[in-house]
């Protein structure tokens, strides 16, 4: 059977980390394309700041095009053994080609919240590429757009907005995995 694979999207802080959270819960398959840009950063010898994470994906793509991200996340979608995979971190059209030209059952999920909110998410959060102020917020989110975030965001055949508690989103993120994975199933089945 054709794995399902759901490409998640949205700017940093919008929710992303609680639909790999449900997802994981629901049984889903899990592969972070921010994990590759953390990972190389690691492996280039670089602190994780905000910047260097910034700096080192913009590096990835151009040294391998702008779905280089994407394709490395390939062989280990391939190789989980659910049906159902969820790829975080989708940030441009191209990404999205590349996912679709190997995974023919794909789907896009958006995750959206306002400026505010997601800074107030991310300071709270304090992971080592979280911004430490408003500036480094909005050179985060210019970098994200450059590469095509927001294409990718008004592209998504599903959108979240994600403004209210944590379980509302959980909620909505449930009733969307379960009606994916119904239709996909069906679809395939037939």
């Amino acid at each position: 059977m054709a794995k399902i694979v759901i490409g998640v999207t949205g700017m940093p802080g919008a929710g992303k980390g609680v639909v790999i959270r449900v997802a994981q819960e629901m049984g889903c398959g899990i592969v972070v394309m921010g994990n590759e840009v953390r990972e190389e950063t690691e492996l280039r010898g670089v602190e994780p700041s905000p910047e260097n994470v910034g700096k080192v994906m913009l590096e990835l793509r151009q040294e391998g095009g702008p779905a280089a991200v994407a394709e490395r996340c390939v062989p280990k979608i391939q190789k989980t053994q659910k049906e159902v995979v969820i790829v975080d971190g989708i940030r441009s059209l191209f990404e999205v080609d590349k996912l679709k030209n190997y995974f023919p059952q794909f789907r896009l999920l958006a995750i959206h919240s306002s400026p505010e909110t997601r800074f107030n998410r991310l300071f709270k959060r304090k992971r080592g590429d979280d911004p430490v102020n408003w500036e480094t917020f909005s050179e985060r989110d210019q970098r994200e757009l450059h590469i095509g975030l927001g294409n990718v965001i008004a592209s998504a055949g599903c959108m979240i907005v994600n403004e209210k508690k944590k379980k509302n989103l959980e909620d909505e993120v449930r009733r969307f995995l379960k009606d994916v994975t119904k239709h996909g199933r069906s679809r395939h089945s037939s």
